[in-house]
C-alpha cells in the first residue's frame, strides 16, 4: 500500500471521527461525565485507582454516544423538516443509517463490557441503562414530560459513578440523582424554546410548544431551585466540608443568573444559558467535590 493511498485512508477516517463528534455533540459530554465522577470520587472516598477511574469513562463516553446516535436515528424524519436541524450529519446524508445502525450497537457493546469489568450490579443493570436512554427519543412524541425524562438519564451519572466503586443505592447518590435530573430538564426546557414553534405544528410534546415562553420559564426557574436545593441536600447528606457547600452556593449564583440572561421578551442569549453556563455548572460541582474528598 502506497503512501498516497494510506494518506486518504487516514483523510477518509479523520472526517468520519469529526462527523461522528458532531453528530454525538461530543462537547455535551461536559455535562454528564463530571457527575459521574462526583459519584466515583464520593462512592471511593478519595481517588478511587486508574482501572475503575478508565473504566467509568469508557463506559460513560459509550453510553452517551449510544443514546444520541440512537436519538438521531429515531429523529431523522423531525430533524428533516426542522430548519435548525438541517444540517445535522444523517440529514444531509454525511453519514449513512447503516454506519449509524453500527455505531449505535458498538457503543453498546462497549458500554456492557466496561460495566463488566467494573461489577455484578453494573453489568446487570447495564442493559436496562441502554434501554431507558433510548426510550428518551420516543416520549416528545407523547408526553410534555419528555424533559424530565432526558434529566433523569444524565442523572444515571452520579449513581453510575458511585455504584461502580460501591454496588450500594446510597442516600447522597439518590439526592445527587435528583439534582441532576431537574438540573436538566430546566435547562433543556430553555433549549426547546427554539422549537416551540415548530414542535407545535408538528404536534411534538414539549412543555415550550404546549404551554407557551412564559410558563416554560417559570417550570425551568422551578426546576432549578429544586436543583440547587438537593445539590445541598447531597453535600449533607455526604458529609461535605465548607469547600463543597461554597462552591454550591456559587453554582446556586449561577443558576439565578442563568435566568436573568434571558426572558420572554428576549430569548438571544438562550444558547449561553444552555451550553456555556450549565458546562460551568457541571465542572464546579466536581471540582467542589473533588478538592473537598482530597483534602479530608
Amino acid at each position: 500500500m502506497n503512501g498516497s493511498v494510506v494518506l486518504k485512508k487516514m483523510e477518509s477516517l479523520w472526517k468520519n471521527l469529526v462527523l461522528v463528534c458532531r453528530m454525538i455533540k461530543i462537547e455535551h459530554s461536559v455535562f454528564a461525565l463530571p457527575f459521574a465522577y462526583v459519584g466515583l470520587f464520593l462512592g471511593a472516598d478519595g481517588w478511587p485507582g486508574i482501572v475503575p477511574f478508565l473504566l467509568l469513562t469508557v463506559a460513560m463516553v459509550a453510553v452517551r454516544s449510544f443514546a444520541m446516535a440512537f436519538n438521531r436515528l429515531a429523529d431523522i424524519n423531525i430533524d428533516t423538516e426542522n430548519p435548525r436541524t438541517r444540517t445535522r450529519p444523517l440529514v444531509t446524508g454525511e453519514l449513512g443509517i447503516g454506519f449509524t445502525v453500527l455505531f449505535i450497537i458498538a457503543c453498546g457493546a462497549v458500554f456492557v463490557l466496561a460495566c463488566k469489568g467494573m461489577n455484578d450490579l453494573c453489568f446487570k443493570l447495564s442493559p436496562l441503562a441502554l434501554a431507558w436512554s433510548a426510550f428518551y427519543s420516543f416520549t416528545k412524541r407523547f408526553t410534555m414530560l419528555c424533559h424530565f425524562v432526558l434529566g433523569s438519564v444524565l442523572a444515571l451519572a452520579p449513581l453510575a459513578g458511585w455504584i461502580s466503586v460501591d454496588p450500594h443505592f446510597t442516600v447522597p447518590a439518590v439526592l445527587f440523582f435528583f439534582g441532576v435530573l431537574f438540573w436538566v430538564a430546566g435547562f433543556d426546557i430553555l433549549y426547546a424554546t427554539q422549537d416551540r414553534k415548530f414542535d407545535r405544528q408538528r404536534e411534538l410534546f414539549s412543555i415550550p410548544a404546549m404551554l407557551g415562553l412564559e410558563k416554560s420559564l417559570t417550570i425551568s426557574t422551578f426546576c432549578h431551585v429544586n436543583t440547587a436545593v438537593f445539590f445541598l441536600l447531597a453535600g449533607f447528606a455526604a458529609g461535605m466540608g465548607w469547600i463543597y457547600f461554597l462552591t454550591a452556593g456559587i453554582v446556586g449564583l449561577v443558576l439565578i443568573y442563568e435566568h436573568t440572561v434571558i426572558s420572554a421578551q428576549d430569548m438571544s442569549r438562550v444558547n449561553m444559558a444552555f451550553f456555556t453556563l450549565n458546562g460551568v455548572i457541571s465542572v464546579m460541582v466536581f471540582l467542589g467535590v473533588l478538592i473537598d474528598v482530597l483534602s479530608r
